[in-house]
């Protein structure tokens, strides 16, 4: 047994689902596959995924060994890229995740740049509103927003965003424009939980904490809708800037109280094993780095 292709095998297995879609993507027969996947469950002496007739699903055991397949493929990929080309071009694919609106507005533009810059390039660029486990899902750059938590992780900073209160000005006239943040407690505020979970707001006066608790009729764990909900009157809103600078560009919306802002949150590029950071890693994440950099300055 090719242990290299079976590893590759399993890993196409993982990432597509189903038998069948692994064949089509290693234009191989699904017979084939089926083979190649019994005998490296031999080899390793566990079972690698749990089949029934409608899904596939890894076992513990699978997860653990999948994580180390894309290590190795990796590996192997770089070295031989490294012996047959030295300094040439990076190649290959590159999994880039980042949070829905600011991956549209900001990550999207870095890797259309990166892409035309390097041809034999491909980026799989991932948006989702949560945290996401680089190594057990398979994604080589995230972008991150807020404190990093996970020491295992190498981080570049690239910037910062504010965290704002904004109305409507339809809202502002009737209910007055707040001079304080505790004025918030007695006035409709919409809120966003993934930001602020709860209904505790968060504020600084001269580098000391200051919390308001808020109430109002919305609450939405997406920004769009708040925003939205902000735009039409119903509240004050707190979003990270991005989420409502067309809004207040446009100015249907204005910031409020920006003199008890918390303390910016930072914007990082983060992937894993720095030891192993492998060539087409290290020049998108040059590349967008300074992109993001760029974009982000001036607009903390």
């Amino acid at each position: 047994m090719d242990k290299l292709l079976a590893m590759a095998t399993f890993v196409q297995i993982a990432d597509r689902g189903s038998l069948t879609a692994a064949a089509d993507a290693l234009g191989t027969s699904l017979s084939s596959v089926v083979r190649t996947l019994a005998a490296l469950e031999q080899t390793v002496g566990v079972r690698l995924l749990n089949r029934t007739t409608r899904r596939i699903a890894l076992t513990e055991e699978g997860r653990h060994y999948l994580e180390r397949c894309r290590r190795i493929l990796a590996e192997v990929d770089d070295a031989e890229q490294a012996l047959g080309s030295g300094e040439q071009d990076p190649r290959g694919v590159l999994r880039v995740t980042a949070p829905v609106l600011f991956g549209q507005l900001h990550v999207a533009p870095a890797v259309a740049g990166f892409l035309a810059r390097h041809r034999q390039m491909q980026v799989d660029l991932i948006l989702l509103d949560r945290v996401v486990n680089l190594v057990e899902e398979g994604m080589d750059v995230a972008v991150r927003i807020g404190p990093l938590s996970d020491s295992s992780m190498v981080a570049v900073p690239v910037g910062q965003i504010r965290r704002v209160v904004v109305a409507s000005p339809a809202l502002l006239k009737a209910a007055g424009t707040p001079k304080r943040p505790e004025e918030l407690a007695r006035l409709p505020c919409v809120r966003f939980s993934a930001l602020m979970p709860g209904s505790t707001w968060h504020f600084e006066e001269d580098g000391r904490p200051l919390s308001v608790q808020v109430g109002g009729q919305f609450v939405c764990n997406q920004a769009a809708p708040c925003v939205e909900a902000c735009v039409a009157g119903l509240g004050f809103g707190m979003f990270i800037s991005y989420q409502v600078r067309r809004q207040v560009d446009a100015r249907r919306l204005r910031e409020v109280l920006t003199g008890f802002e918390p303390r910016p949150l930072p914007v990082s590029l983060v992937y894993p094993h720095a030891r192993l950071l492998s060539p087409r890693v290290r020049a998108f994440v040059d590349f967008a780095a300074a992109e993001l950099r760029q974009t982000l300055a001036g607009r903390a």
